[in-house]
């Protein structure tokens, strides 16, 4: 197997340009592929992260690199086949307010663009579960789950509480090592932040491990 592939600057955080680039996010699986696309990989790759087959990943690379949220990296020779290898241009993105758009328009763009996210980690949370309970059968297989309720009553709250909560998250991170340092089992940590739907009753926060 021969590879070409560079390693092009990749942003923490890049602020849209246009609004293309902001409905391109808006498809779940377009926002899940950008995501898995922070180290560079081809359409092969991604589509055995996702479970959808490489064409239909392609389709979606090619309408990201259209409105340049992703690039060309290098690419790789499998048998008779050249991979092409894609990157994105950023960690993160920010959805400014100077579109022109109404200001109603532009929070329901990133509270869907959340909610993508939201819906695409679920599922993949779902298939892990799905593919550690068939271990289970042979041996312990350790995890863990926390629940909790948090009550923000105004936008203030809630902006502080998501900073205090990004920052608690960054340094356990940092404190307990990022995937590939080659020591130790790698552990797969989610972690989200929603509205309690209307109508379900509060229960009391709660946690169980393993």
């Amino acid at each position: 197997m021969f590879m070409s592939k560079s390693k092009p600057h990749i942003q923490d955080l890049y602020r849209l340009e246009y609004a293309e680039q902001a409905v391109a996010l808006l498809n779940p699986l377009r926002a899940e592929v950008l995501r898995l696309l922070c180290e560079p990989a081809s359409a092969s790759e991604i589509g055995r992260q996702v479970g959808e087959t490489a064409q239909k990943v392609n389709y979606h690379l090619k309408a990201l690199e259209k409105v340049g949220l992703i690039r060309r990296s290098g690419t790789r020779q499998v048998k008779n086949l050249v991979e092409v290898l894609y990157q994105a241009i950023a960690r993160s993105y920010l959805i400014p307010d100077a579109f022109g758009w109404p200001d109603a328009m532009i929070q329901r763009m990133k509270d869907q663009g959340a909610l993508s996210h939201l819906i695409m980690a679920s599922e993949r949370l779902r298939g892990d579960a799905m593919r550690l309970m068939e271990l289970a059968d042979e041996a312990e297989v350790p995890s863990a789950v926390l629940e909790t309720e948090v009550y923000l009553p105004d936008e203030a709250a809630r902006q502080a509480f998501v900073r205090d909560y990004a920052e608690a998250v960054r340094g356990l991170s940092e404190k307990y090592g990022a995937a590939g340092s080659g020591e130790g089992t790698g552990f797969r940590v989610m972690t989200a932040v929603y509205p309690e739907p209307e109508g379900e009753a509060a229960e009391p926060g709660k946690s169980s491990g393993k």
